[in-house]
């Protein structure tokens, strides 16, 4: 069993941590909370930790940050990558780069992200269903947004009253540079070259900022482009799954080998595939922000952001598509013949009864060639309003909108098939199968037309927020926060598909099936293999299939429309005096839930709407202890709240009149509710560094799960216009739905430091280092329908994740190395009748990269980076007995830059 901190444990440390008193006490900084900026110009990576560790310090909350080095300059050239520096934070990575983050092992669902101080959400995609196509989550999308437009990024890790709730895990806090963070004229302009191992082509990247102050009036403009190409390879299967024969000819095995083939006693890859993803991706941000002091006792603040994030995508593989995707199956109709008609010459299995190696001939193979376009554009405008009504009393009030458009407008598929003769061997490297064809696989001779796919979908949400909040000063240490908010959050989106376009022509011969030079072509940017592709676009013109699909082709129950209109108002009292900081409050929420979708009854489609509220208190306290000079105690209780996933609150669903069942999502689900209990110890030693260690601990309720329950029709909340002549609202029906389900707990321990090697002697005293280490636990128990079935790890939690930076540092150069390391974690936990797997997930992965940078002068640096300098394997398993699912390698990135401040 492993091993659990508990919740009373936590509870007495924390109240031990305020109980206990010292005789050595050290005047605690007054002025603005750390979650301002101060007018510093950050230089230099180790001005930037020492700035990072300032913002934790000063902080009553339980806090990480990130300083940008200089104007324009962020640690990583990824937001998530430098994110997952902090403890408690992991990322998920799309064609090289960090996309999503978990903290302290709860998924990106949990995370709030809030951008000039309001809540946002910024979606893109994947081109691998194993990793989601699109992003239907409340998770955040780190890579839709350059690193290059923020000045800071704060890890909030616990909870207070005057905070908006949404984040169980904790809350990220992005903040633009804005004109009054500097004095004066001031600027910058980057240039960098990048090339990556696996890609062709040069990718580069640009950014600049421009800002000036005027007196009493600032502006500030900053603009950040990238274009980059990427390369993404590897091979998978489709699962793994128990199959017979399936017509195929067995008689050249034995006959214990051909009893455990017919009894369905093995396990056979399905797909066998080699893949490839290969992406150009360009992204653009660009910021103004204006300020502008009106007098000592008010200013105002305009800030506006945009950014796009367009993905032209080609993806193309090679695999089995017999009999369930496996090489196995008996003859096939293709050109109006019978064709195929596998024939197994040698199979080999394991202990596990998995078929590892694997000799067919004849057997049935594809190529799949596929043309995407993703693209996002995120917008936020925001204006503040700060109003210093008396000595004692300010007002702000802060108005902001911001969307986000995530759309497919293609995503085209062209499908070749042939037979032949394929040995698949899972012997040598589990996790990177070895194919051989033999025959020439990259020859038009061995392929003929199979059929057409093609998808399109959009994607959008925005939030409109108006919030007023006031500031009271009472007494020489304490302050009354109070305040009231308005907040509307829509998400709508819809989809379009054509599945298996021509193939029955194909198949009959109606329509001729042989391949054209005019849109044949070989594929040979895969290490292991070339083989036959398509030109997509070409191929669509020559047989007259149109990429532009029409409402026919509208899934209805794609489509979805949800509302969530949400009004707080909170009451919060902070101080902060020799002894002592902290803050005490409370927060009260009401959200009310709209979703809109459509309910397929045969073949009918009824527009139906839900409503549904709900409301909660949000208690918090975080309270720091100055227990000596450098030394302090920090403890945090408080409840937060994370709202359902947008796919679990879509309401499309159908009914089905003769067998009495209703499917759908459901909008009438409860919060995630939490209880977090925090506590730390932190020592900072002078100048030179710091060493932390925390617990943590979170009592969650009303986690989401599936269930199908029987109740009285009238209790679902649909129409009743659903129903069958005779049946009424009384009738009884097994819902099948998403439900909130049992009570679980997440905890964990962190660890963390930073220090400068000062007392070494020279030149070693230009080094320092940077670690931390973060220990998650969380079960929770998984039902079908009513029956339980399992208790698993958290979908996305890694029990280990740790994190190290060595660096060397002079005023003209200097480098560093760093290492991210994360075990391994679930994605997907599967219900019993999955005969596939009980489980998908991602082995653990370490990445290292370096960056080194030289001042030319004291406004010209040239700089130099490099990510994942080992090449590391993204490897997605399937199942508990660990079988391959996907793996994938994206090579190692470079860039050279120059950074010029003005």
């Amino acid at each position: 069993m492993k091993p659990q901190l508990t919740k009373r444990y936590l509870t007495l440390a924390i109240l031990a941590g305020i109980a206990s008193t010292s005789s050595s006490t050290f005047a605690a900084e007054q002025g603005e909370q750390a979650q301002e900026m101060e007018n510093i110009v950050v230089k230099g990576f180790r001005q930037s930790l020492l700035k990072n560790r300032d913002v934790k310090r000063d902080s009553l909350m339980v806090q990480d940050s990130i300083v940008a080095e200089d104007i324009a300059d962020f640690p990583d050239l990824n937001l998530a990558e430098s994110l997952q520096r902090v403890p408690g934070v992991t990322i998920t990575r799309e064609g090289g780069e960090g996309r999503q983050i978990s903290l302290r092992g709860l998924g990106p669902d949990f995370t709030r992200v809030e951008l000039n101080g309001l809540d946002v959400l910024a979606t893109s995609g994947s081109s691998m269903d194993s990793r989601g196509q699109a992003n239907r989550s409340r998770g955040f999308d780190f890579n839709v947004f350059a690193s290059e437009l923020f000045s800071q990024i704060d890890v909030k890790k616990s909870f207070s009253a005057s905070m908006e709730e949404g984040g169980i895990g904790g809350t990220v806090a992005l903040r633009p540079s804005k004109p009054f963070d500097y004095d004066g004229l001031k600027g910058a302009i980057s240039a960098q070259a990048g090339s990556n191992s696996m890609a062709h082509g040069t990718s580069p990247r640009l950014a600049g900022l421009i800002s000036n102050t005027w007196d009493n009036f600032g502006a500030l403009f900053s603009l950040a482009y990238s274009k980059r190409d990427t390369m993404e390879q590897g091979t998978n299967t489709y699962r793994w799954r128990p199959l017979d024969g399936a017509g195929s000819d067995l008689s050249a095995l034995d006959q214990a080998t051909q009893d455990k083939v017919t009894n369905k006693e093995l396990r056979f890859a399905r797909g066998n595939r080699y893949s490839a993803w290969e992406n150009e991706q360009e992204r653009l941000g660009v910021t103004s922000a204006f300020q502008y002091k009106v007098s000592d006792s008010l200013s105002f603040d305009l800030d506006v952001l945009y950014a796009e994030l367009n993905n032209d995508k080609n993806e193309h593989h090679i695999a089995t598509r017999g009999a369930g995707l496996s090489g196995l199956g008996g003859t096939t109709t293709a050109g109006g013949q019978t064709v195929g008609g596998a024939v197994v010459n040698e199979l080999r299995y394991n202990e596990n009864g998995e078929a590892v190696y694997t000799d067919i001939s004849n057997a049935t193979l594809a190529t799949e060639s596929r043309v995407q376009q993703m693209d996002t554009t995120f917008s936020q405008v925001s204006f503040l309003t700060d109003w210093q009504l008396s000595e004692s009393t300010a007002l702000k009030l802060l108005l902001g909108h911001s969307e986000n458009k995530f759309t497919i407008p293609v995503s085209d598929k062209v499908f070749y098939e042939g037979f032949g003769r394929v040995t698949s061997d899972y012997v040598q490297d589990r996790f990177y199968a070895k194919h051989t064809y033999d025959f020439d696989t990259a020859s038009i001779d061995n392929w003929k037309m199979h059929e057409f796919d093609l998808d399109e979908s959009e994607q959008n949400s925005s939030y409109d927020t108006i919030k007023l909040s006031f500031n009271t000063f009472v007494g020489d240490t304490g302050e009354l926060k109070y305040g009231v908010l308005n907040k509307k959050f829509s998400s709508d989106g819809k989809g379009y598909q054509v599945k298996d376009a021509l193939k029955g022509e194909f198949e009959s011969g109606e329509i001729d099936n042989r391949l054209d030079a005019s849109f044949f072509s070989v594929y040979n940017g895969h290490d292991k293999a070339n083989w036959a592709a398509a030109n997509v676009a070409k191929t669509q013109d020559y047989f007259g299939v149109s990429s532009e699909l029409s409402e026919q082709d509208l899934l209805i129950n794609s489509i979805y429309d949800l509302t969530e209109e949400t009004r707080a108002a909170w009451l919060e009292y902070q101080w902060q005096n020799e002894l002592f900081g902290g803050n005490v409050g409370v927060r009260y929420v009401k959200t009310d839930v709209t979703s809109t979708g459509y309910i397929s009854t045969g073949s009918d489609n009824v527009e139906t709407q839900v409503e549904q509220d709900y409301a909660e208190l949000l208690p918090s306290l975080n309270v720091v202890w100055y227990a000596a000079e450098g030394v302090q105690v920090r403890g945090s209780i408080s409840k937060n709240l994370t709202r359902p996933s947008l796919a679990s609150l879509a309401i499309s669903g159908s009914v089905n009149t003769d067998k009495l069942e209703l499917s759908s999502g459901n909008p009438g689900l409860s919060p995630y509710e939490s209880i977090n209990y925090d506590t730390a110890i932190e020592w900072y030693i002078d100048d030179t560094g710091f060493i932390t260690a925390g617990l943590f601990y979170k009592d969650i309720d009303n986690f989401v799960i599936g269930s199908s329950t029987k109740m009285p029709y009238g209790q679902t909340g649909f129409s009743e216009a659903l129903l069958a002549p005779g049946q009424t609202a009384a009738t009884e029906f097994t819902y099948y739905t998403s439900v909130n389900g049992e009570k679980t707990s997440i905890q964990g321990l962190e660890l963390g430091g930073q220090l400068d090697f000062t007392f070494l002697p020279a030149p070693f005293n230009n080094m320092g280092v940077i670690a931390n280490y973060t220990y998650a636990d969380g079960d929770m128990d998984y039902y079908d329908g009513d029956e339980y079935f399992t208790t698993k790890a958290f979908p996305g939690l890694s029990e280990h994740s740790a994190n190290a930076t060595l660096y060397y540092e002079t005023e003209q150069w200097g480098m560093r190395v760093s290492s991210s390391y994360r075990s391994e974690y679930l994605t997907e936990i599967a219900s019993p009748s999955d005969s596939d797997q009980d489980e998908a997930g991602f082995h653990g992965t370490t990445y290292v990269d370096f960056s080194a940078f030289y001042n030319i002068s004291e406004k010209l640096k040239v700089t130099f980076e490099a990510v994942n300098l080992t090449n590391q394997r993204e490897e997605q398993y399937s199942d508990s007995d660990d079988r391959l699912y996907n793996t994938t390698e994206f090579g190692s990135t470079y860039y050279v830059g120059v950074n010029y401040q003005l």
